[in-house]
């Protein structure tokens, strides 16, 4: 178990990403009020959101390397002063230039510096002995902000405009982020090097490597498949499923607690699938995950031909389960591979695939859309690419065990 001495640590940073990740998964909500005051299209709308995820992604191994170099706290009490910035600057936004410039590019960077590569990095030094545990009760934090800044966002749009929403979130995230970044700066453990020995012990076959060396292995793109690949499957179900249920019939305020079910049910998958996976080859959880979230995909499309608030909530219970184990084990998956000095970097690396499936995903079901007026096509290639994630990891498990 987690001794108590570095609980403090765990809520601080998933805090911190509950805040940053919340944001994120609000934008659904966001553009399905944009589609409506300005009548852009959602390819438009949902192109914002890939360069939003795109732009985070190029920033994750530059953000990775600095980690490796200075105190994630630091960088993440930086990002959480962009955060407010950007998402005041927001409130702003009239053109589709300015949504892509001001949300696709400022705030994706203000999220990446203080999000989820910091937070793995510092969870890696802290939590060796217990990674899977460790990273799922941090990404929790990520459904506990789908719980809360998700349907808050929607509120605020309903009770004070979509503008002073973002001048809201910005506020807050600032006010938050900000001290508990610097509370981790000041706790922070020993410099990764010294942390490495540990780190690299923990499962067999981790090793110190640069991510040069790295990238001559076929697990790493192994790995670097299961990013993309899974994450171009769950981000296309985040960005439109509550432009899809809003579609068929349901109110936008139950859709947007749709979303809140999913961030409820990913609490439970990251911490459950974190706990598991340091019980049994973390391979097995993540391909069970993946099952799960194709029978959410499943269940989405049965909601679509008979729409009812319960099914979209059996669903969201599906997607939050499936997508959240995958989610919290892929930097696992590569910290058992590649641990010690260098790891900010790797997972860096893995992070701008997973930015780039997320980037991709959304866009082109969004296009899809606009070309046949219906999602089919878009969540089938979404159930496609997430068994693809799967077969990956299950290949990369057989190298490790031949190995």
């Amino acid at each position: 178990m987690i001794d108590r001495v570095r609980i403090p640590g765990l809520v601080a940073l998933g805090i911190v990403l509950a805040l940053a990740y919340g944001i994120w998964y609000a934008y659904s909500v966001f553009m399905v009020v944009l589609l409506q005051e300005f009548g852009w299209s959602r390819s438009v709308l949902a192109g914002a959101f890939s360069v939003f995820t795109l732009v985070h992604g190029i920033a994750n191994p530059l953000v990775g390397l600095l980690c490796d170099r200075l105190r994630p706290g630091h960088i993440m009490a930086v990002g959480g002063v962009a955060l407010g910035l950007a998402l005041w600057a927001d409130s702003y936004i009239s053109t589709p230039l300015e949504l892509y410039l001001l949300f696709g590019v400022i705030t994706a960077l203000a999220v990446a510096t203080c999000g989820w590569v910091p937070a793995v990095i510092e969870v890696q030094r802290r939590f060796h002995d217990r990674l899977g545990l460790a990273l799922g009760i941090v990404s929790a934090g990520v459904g506990i902000g789908m719980i809360l800044v998700v349907p808050l966002s929607q509120w605020l749009i309903d009770t004070l405009g979509w503008r002073t929403a973002f001048r809201v979130l910005g506020v807050t995230c600032a006010a938050i982020i900000v001290p508990g970044a610097l509370y981790l700066a000041r706790s922070d453990p020993a410099r990764p090097a010294a942390a490495s020995p540990s780190a690299a012990a923990a499962r067999p076959g981790a090793r110190s490597v640069t991510l040069s060396e790295a990238a001559r292995a076929a697990p790493f793109w192994l790995i670097m498949a299961a990013y993309f690949f899974g994450s171009l499957s769950s981000q296309t179900l985040h960005v439109h499923q509550v432009a899809f249920l809003v579609d068929h019939g349901l109110a936008a305020m139950v859709a947007a607690t749709v979303v809140g079910v999913v961030g409820a049910a990913s609490v439970v998958g990251k911490i459950g699938g974190g706990w598991l996976s340091d019980r049994i080859d973390r391979e097995f959880v993540y391909v069970g995950g993946i099952v799960i979230m194709v029978a959410g995909i499943g269940a989405l499309m049965l909601v679509g031909a008979m729409p009812n608030a319960w099914g979209a909530y059996g669903y969201a219970v599906l997607l939050g389960l499936g997508y959240s184990v995958t989610a919290a084990l892929t930097p696992a998956l590569s910290a058992d591979r590649f641990s010690g000095q260098h790891f900010g970097s790797i997972v860096g690396a893995g992070m701008f695939c997973s930015a780039l499936g997320s980037a991709i995903g959304p866009w082109l079901a969004g296009w899809q859309f606009d070309v046949t007026g219906s999602y089919a096509v878009p969540f089938s290639v979404a159930a496609v690419c997430a068994g693809i994630s799967g077969v990956a990891v299950w290949v990369a498990w057989r190298l490790r065990v031949a190995g």
